[in-house]
Order: structure tokens, then C-alpha cells, then sequence
């Protein structure tokens, strides 16, 4: 199919491409992609067509737990309640495949940028301490929680001490759609 570029506003210079393929953990997905010829703009997206129970996963992690896998959904909100981190879905949000380390690690990486962002003196001595603490919980001088919300079930902790559970329909009414947050 051929559109016109959102971008450069070219006529019929975007093709529009769609498939269906079955992932492990997610099921079957969409993947669609947008290319126009003329300026290159480019964009794609995933979309979950299976959907499962809603699910609640939650893990106290410790240092030797950094490589336990995670699958995480557009649709799944990540929470570090001791560290005052939420991440919830928004219109851009997108799924992967990480571990441990790697939800570390982004949350590190958005801390930083909000760090970047503000010279209100408050804000920039909490992001310090939430860097410190995630640096304490990488390094093995403290545990933290990881919970894994998902309304249509494609997250998971891959580990045997995570706990999994259905989510209850008021637990999936309070999951909102939203941006990355700071709750602390």
C-alpha cells in the first residue's frame, strides 16, 4: 500500500508494510512498518494480537539475580517500589526482552536525562540519591523489588522465586496509561 509522507508531504512516496509472526512470550505479533522513498522517513511498530490473563509478576532481586530475564510488553507497567520508580505504558511505549540489569539500567539512563533537565536543587538531590540506590542495588549493598503489571498478560520474570499472580480487575482499573514517573 502506498500513502502520502507525513513528513515531507510527498504523494504516494510511502509504503506501508504489514506482517503477522508468532514470538515467543508474546504470541502472535503485527509488525508494521512505514517507509517513504523520497525524505527516508521511516517508523515501525509491534502490536500483541494474542492476549493472555493479566498477570502480576514480583521479584526481590539481589546481585546474583542481574541476568534473570525479563519480558516486558507495550502494555506492562514496571515498579521499583523501594527506589520510588514507575514506568507505565504510553503511546510510544514498546516491549522487549532484557534482564535485570537492563530494567536497571533504563531507569538509570531516565533518571539521568530528568537529572539533565532540571536545576531546581531538590529534584536534582533526589535524582542523585535514586542513582546511588540503583548503583546499591547493582552492586549487591541492597535488594529491591521488581513488579511487572500486565493487563494482557504478555510480561514475565523468567525466575523461580518470582511470583506470579492474576491481576485483579481493580489492580488493572489503577494501571494507567501514561509516561515514565518518579514517585519518590
Amino acid at each position: 500500500m502506498m500513502a502520502d509522507c507525513p513528513v515531507c508531504k510527498a504523494k504516494g512516496t510511502l509504503k506501508v508494510t504489514s506482517k503477522t509472526e508468532q514470538i515467543p512470550y508474546f504470541g502472535e505479533i503485527l509488525e508494521s512498518t512505514v517507509q517513504c522513498s523520497q525524505c527516508g522517513y521511516k517508523h515501525s511498530d509491534t502490536i500483541c494480537l494474542d492476549q493472555k490473563e493479566p498477570v502480576r509478576y514480583t521479584l526481590e532481586v539481589h546481585k546474583e539475580m542481574l541476568n534473570t530475564r525479563i519480558v516486558k510488553s507495550p502494555s506492562a507497567t514496571v515498579t521499583i517500589p523501594e527506589l520510588g520508580l514507575k514506568v507505565e505504558p504510553g503511546p510510544k511505549s514498546q516491549g522487549y526482552v532484557s534482564n535485570v540489569e537492563g530494567v536497571l539500567n533504563r531507569f538509570e539512563e531516565a533518571v539521568v536525562r530528568a537529572l539533565k533537565m532540571t536545576d531546581e536543587e531538590t529534584i536534582r538531590e533526589n535524582a542523585l540519591k535514586i542513582l546511588e540506590e540503583i548503583v546499591q542495588v547493582k552492586t549487591g549493598e541492597r535488594s529491591a523489588t521488581i513488579v511487572l503489571e500486565d493487563p494482557f498478560g504478555h510480561s514475565m520474570i523468567d525466575h523461580e522465586n518470582a511470583e506470579h499472580r492474576k491481576l485483579t480487575e481493580d489492580e488493572i482499573k489503577n494501571l494507567r496509561t501514561g509516561f515514565a514517573t518518579i514517585e519518590k
